[in-house]
């Protein structure tokens, strides 16, 4: 079995038919969980959009190669089961948003077992 592209390519765009279901609250360099900060990844199926309104983050997925510094208006893809991290660069704002498509279950994938 081949894994999907996205694995180890980065996505240019989420993929058609996904629905936006969830939003974290804003974070800035002093909130933002540790989690966020280390490796971990979404679940089968869950994309997600990192968003900075204000300042810089670094987002890093070793997978694709991948060392960015994000700024409002240009959103970090987070593509499923893909470890990355992030990492303010300096005083941030942020928030991620998840994405899933419509007919993948509950209205929170984030609530699947």
């Amino acid at each position: 079995m081949s894994l999907p592209d996205y694995v180890n390519h980065r996505p240019q765009s989420l993929p058609q038919g996904v629905v936006a279901y969830r939003r974290t609250g804003e974070f800035d360099q002093d909130t933002m969980p540790a989690k966020m900060r280390n490796a971990h990844s979404t679940k089968p199926g869950v994309w997600a959009l990192i968003h900075v309104l204000e300042g810089q983050l670094r987002y890093s997925v070793p997978s694709w190669g991948e060392d960015v510094i994000l700024v409002p208006g240009t959103p970090g893809i987070v593509a499923p089961t893909v470890e990355h991290n992030v990492e303010p660069h300096g005083a941030v704002r942020m928030f991620v948003e998840f994405y899933a498509a419509p007919d993948q279950g509950p209205t929170d994938p984030h609530t699947q077992a």
